[in-house]
């Protein structure tokens, strides 16, 4: 028994009571695979507010908090100008609304890349300040010893291969990667080294499917596909894309309802409503007798 939030959906707001959470743990993830291979694979999507996680919680057996927040929130152009404070923030709030989920919580852009050191200062926060049980952090070969760091020190960390959108500036661009030997090679390698390095699962975004397909049958531990393969040993996606909240949709995204559509029909009937003055009616009035 722990003590955690509910959230009271007629009000939104967030009561501490006693309740029994049995959430998924990370070695239950991890233990997913077993001899190379994952039965039931691996369903994880991004979530940015209590909420969402509340929505998502019980189809996935993680939730995301990722830096992309700062394009779906925030309107940024990339995630490069997220902070550790908007991190800390929404995991806060994905923790609160989800009671079975593995929630992560992606390292932004600065705050682990100087050193293990700053890594683990960074890492610690997130975790205390938002409850999650692990971290995400861009970065293969490079990042390997920090990986091992963190590890060591009781941070799960899930690593990221692939199209790595924090480097955009120095990638040039959101294109595919692993097009030609030299990319195939480096991804290869990044994957075996952040495994071997302690990484409890693998994220592979943006990559020619064969290699995804490569990594997943080489390494030990789960690889999360984003426009990567079906052969991962699981999948993710940004929820609001998924969801089909933006007009663009990018090829690996599969939109599974049309939310964008719905949420622009209900606002133009609530403005037609007010203008005709159909709304608010007697039910939605205080002290106001029906039909009076």
């Amino acid at each position: 028994m722990s003590t955690t939030f509910t959230l009271d959906t007629s009000t939104s707001r967030a009561h501490p009571v006693p309740e029994p959470v049995r959430r998924l743990t990370v070695p239950a993830i991890q233990g997913r695979k077993v001899d190379g291979a994952t039965a039931e694979p691996i369903v994880m999507l991004t979530a940015y507010t209590a909420r969402m996680a509340q929505l998502l919680d019980t189809h996935c057996d993680m939730l995301l908090v990722g830096d992309s927040l700062g394009q779906v929130i925030y309107g940024l152009d990339s995630t490069v100008p997220v902070s550790l404070e908007m991190m800390c923030a929404h995991g806060a709030a994905v923790r609160r609304g989800s009671y079975q989920s593995v929630v992560v919580v992606d390292m932004p852009f600065g705050s682990y890349e100087a050193s293990p050191q700053q890594a683990f200062e960074s890492a610690a926060r997130i975790m205390k300040e938002t409850g999650c049980a692990a971290v995400k952090l861009e970065g293969g070969e490079v990042m390997a010893g920090t990986i091992e760091f963190l590890s060591a020190r009781g941070i799960p960390v899930c690593a990221h291969v692939g199209l790595t959108p924090q480097a955009v500036n120095a990638l040039g661009g959101y294109r595919a990667r692993g097009r030609d030997d030299a990319e195939r090679d480096k991804i290869l390698a990044d994957s075996k080294a952040v495994t071997d390095a302690g990484a409890f699962a693998i994220v592979i975004e943006g990559v020619m499917e064969p290699i995804a397909r490569e990594i997943t049958r080489s390494v030990a531990i789960p690889t999360i596909g984003i426009g990567a393969s079906p052969a991962c040993d699981g999948q993710v996606l940004v929820a609001e894309d998924m969801l089909g909240m933006f007009e663009r949709v990018p090829r690996f995204v599969k939109r599974f309802d049309d939310m964008a559509g719905r949420i622009s029909a209900a606002a133009e009937r609530y403005a037609s409503a007010v203008r005709e003055r159909s709304f608010p009616a007697d039910e939605q009035l205080y002290g106001v007798k029906r039909g009076s």
